[in-house]
């Protein structure tokens, strides 16, 4: 089936993860489940700290911060089969959020790599 990440984009609080509802939490945690039980399945999914943790590259400079200063941080991203682009957005808009939203994108070749 094709994979298509779902960035998750948050507005940020001062408490982080810390500030996010336990309903939205536990719905996070559903998530996979609720995937499946459309035809989808949840491949992978990593959480991000905030943006204030991130430096950003740009040719030999070095700076503190996100690449882009935006009103809603990328909070993270998790990668999803389904069965075509229409499948992929209904199984996104399960995503509980705060307050934010979403963004589908289709990866090409997408391979988990195993040590050698």
């Amino acid at each position: 089936m094709p994979q298509y990440a779902v960035l998750i984009f948050e507005r940020e609080t001062p408490g982080g993860v810390a500030d996010i509802p336990p309903e939205v939490m536990r719905a996070h945690e559903e998530l996979p489940g609720r995937i499946a039980e459309l035809g989808g399945r949840v491949v992978a999914g990593l959480a991000l700290e905030p943006s204030t943790t991130a430096t950003a590259i740009r040719g030999d400079l070095l700076t503190d911060g996100p690449f882009i200063e935006t009103k809603e941080a990328l909070a993270g991203v998790f990668v999803i089969e389904a069965r075509d682009l229409d499948h992929a957005l209904a199984l996104a808009r399960l995503t509980p959020i705060v307050s934010g939203g979403v963004e589908v994108r289709p990866l090409i070749g997408f391979q988990i790599l195993e040590p050698s």
